[in-house]
């Protein structure tokens, strides 16, 4: 029976993408170049992003200039923060950044996370933040789950961000 168990998911992972995205959006009742003008320092991410919360007591590490491309964020933190980097790797000025995410531990592994940001108005801006990746077999069998987990992080991620530029 234990088997049986082990061998159902290893069997579906045999069929399953072994990429991921994850999306969700907020608006956001400020104007687009303010909102970009936040989301462009990592550093920032401190105050908003639910992971970064996860540890109030992480370990930080920065290299370069915050805001610009090649800038460094790295933690580690406890078990459910865990330990890695995020590298700002490109910026379209006025609208989003593109970040390389990667993970070493619980697991090792590398995302792309870029938080982009549209006028819907001018003083309402959409923000969209996306995860993408892969994981190997049979990690992969985790991308039935990675929707409604990560999902759910990103979201709250993105209602502090709301609540803290809405507020200033």
């Amino acid at each position: 029976m234990i088997a049986i168990i082990i061998a159902i998911p290893l069997i579906m992972a045999i069929f399953m993408k072994k990429e991921y995205a994850v999306e969700r959006e907020i608006t956001i009742n400020k104007p687009q170049q303010e909102v970009f003008n936040y989301i462009k320092y990592l550093k920032n991410q401190d105050y908003y992003s639910y992971w970064v919360m996860m540890d109030p007591n992480m370990k930080k590490e920065f290299r370069g200039t915050d805001g610009t491309v090649g800038f460094v964020y790295g933690w580690d933190g406890n078990d459910e923060a865990g330990k890695g980097e995020e590298e700002i790797t490109e910026i379209t000025e006025g609208v989003g950044i593109n970040v390389e995410v990667r993970f070493k531990r619980p697991m090792e592994g590398i995302a792309y996370t870029p938080i982009t940001t549209t006028a819907i108005s001018p003083v309402q801006t959409k923000v969209t933040w996306k995860m993408t990746g892969v994981n190997t077999y049979p990690c992969n069998f985790m991308n039935f789950f990675v929707d409604s987990m990560l999902g759910k992080d990103l979201e709250k991620s993105l209602g502090n961000l709301k609540r803290i530029l809405e507020k200033s």
